[in-house]
């Protein structure tokens, strides 16, 4: 079973990858050491390549309050849309 890694861990381990590929390393290398596929390290690397570790904490943050505000806006727009038909005598 495939561990979720925070944030903080990611960024953690995207750095050390940074200092392994300073050295001279591989991908290959950098992945090894920090235990992940190359897949995730590219993938990790799209997503929080050059944050710090409080903007990844603010951008998870924002990501849960932007699908808490999604929530709320589909449950008023389906309100909206049975007080509509209610009000043509459609039910």
């Amino acid at each position: 079973m495939a561990r979720k890694h925070k944030p903080e861990e990611i960024i953690g381990k995207l750095r050390e990858a940074e200092i392994v590929l300073a050295q001279g390393g591989t991908v290959a290398d950098a992945c090894r050491r920090i235990g992940v596929t190359e897949q995730s390290y590219y993938r990790w690397r799209k997503e929080y390549g050059g944050l710090k570790m409080d903007q990844a904490r603010r951008m998870k943050d924002l990501e849960r309050e932007n699908a808490r505000l999604r929530q709320a806006l589909s449950d008023l727009t389906l309100d909206k849309l049975i007080l509509q038909e209610a009000a043509r005598g459609n039910y």
